[in-house]
């Protein structure tokens, strides 16, 4: 039983499904249980899984109401946890690694994990309060990165987190909206995939890009991603003057024909979990240049090997000079890329599983 807010969009919620789907082929009993409905999904189950739609979403002001809204959501799950009896319950990022603990410890083996690193989560006291007092009860505690594991180990007591990264998808499945990646004859093209938030430093990208589109006239860049930061990020374009060479297409699902047509890719995240754009970039063979965060990158890219890390983070005119380095080589892009393809097997998604296999059977990965 798999336990996350919602299927309506994130790198959690598209892992909660494929790992959905492979347990489901290996001939397991699956449900997923979200607060939402399937109405606004952006990731479709596939057939065999049961999904369980609680009702409990809606935001609750006050906390007296906040409080009985999760306890609702508590008694909701406790209850389908007695009925159907999972072996596992498995709980996706803070919140859904919670209620987990509280509905189902002392009934099967209970699972949480962190998707999130948690310095740069925008999380509430209350919650905060509780993954210290319920993490130490579950069966085994998940990080994606060993950062993260780390910060588990020094700020929750009684914690000792394991690391299992997420796998990474290939070949890449299109999904709607279809937008073409036609790339004009002549052109490169930089790419950057992500929500459109401060957090993914795209505004860093763009005063990185700027001295360089002078630089390399037959080079664009385009970022791929919708959020609230659109209006911010296209009045920095206009000011800089990029808007001949900048384009922010919006969300598109056919993200894999942006790799296969672009040249470099570009992560400028302020932080990062594990990014799995950055897997998908290196898998599809895509030269990749990233910000050295304190968690993530590092454990995807081997510097100079198969990838680029940039220190310091969010310092525009270090990652120009690094983008410059492998723009102007096309030597380079290629040694890179064909390293960055090893992903295909280091995150793949049998060493993945496998991991949790042995998490499954109460022994511990790392």
């Amino acid at each position: 039983m798999i336990v996350i807010h919602s299927l309506q969009g994130g790198g959690a919620e598209r892992v909660a499904v494929d790992m959905a789907a492979y347990w489901q082929g290996r001939g397991c009993q699956v449900s997923v249980v979200t607060q939402t409905d399937a109405s606004e999904d952006a990731y479709r189950l596939p057939e065999g899984v049961t999904r369980h739609a609680l009702g409990l979403a809606s935001s609750t002001g006050g906390r007296i109401a906040a409080l009985w809204g999760n306890m609702r959501r508590v008694w909701a799950l406790r209850r389908l946890v007695r009925r159907h009896r999972p072996t596992v319950v498995l709980g996706m990022m803070t919140r859904g690694s919670i209620l987990s603990v509280l509905a189902a410890r002392g009934r099967c083996r209970v699972l949480v994990t962190e998707h999130t690193h948690p310095p740069i989560q925008a999380l509430p006291a209350f919650w905060q309060r509780m993954r210290c007092r319920t993490y130490p009860q579950a069966d085994a505690v998940i990080a994606l990165t060993h950062g993260t594991a780390q910060w588990l180990d020094e700020h929750v007591p009684g914690v000792q987190a394991q690391v299992i990264p997420n796998a990474v998808r290939w070949p890449l499945e299109d999904g709607e909206p279809v937008v073409p990646a036609v790339r004009p004859s002549g052109r490169h093209r930089l790419l950057a995939v992500g929500r459109l938030h401060p957090v993914k430093g795209f505004d860093c990208l763009l005063r990185a890009f700027a001295p360089l589109a002078a630089l390399f006239p037959d080079w664009d860049l385009t970022i791929l991603g919708e959020g609230e930061a659109r209006a911010d990020l296209e009045a920095q374009r206009d000011q800089l003057g990029l808007q001949g060479r900048v384009n922010l297409p919006g969300r598109v699902g056919n993200v894999g024909a942006w790799y296969q047509a672009s040249d470099v890719y570009v992560l400028s995240s302020v932080a990062e979990g594990l990014s799995n754009t950055l897997l998908e970039a290196m898998a599809s063979g895509l030269s990749c240049v990233a910000f050295d965060c304190e968690t993530g990158p590092r454990e995807i890219i081997r510097d100079g090997i198969d990838g680029v890390l940039v220190r310091p983070v969010q310092d525009a005119e270090a990652l120009a000079a690094r983008l410059s380095e492998v723009m102007a080589d096309a030597v380079l892009r290629d040694r890179l890329a064909q390293r960055a393809v090893d992903v295909r097997d280091r995150f793949s998604t049998a060493r993945v599983m496998a991991l949790w296999e042995q998490v499954f059977r109460g022994n511990r990965v790392n």
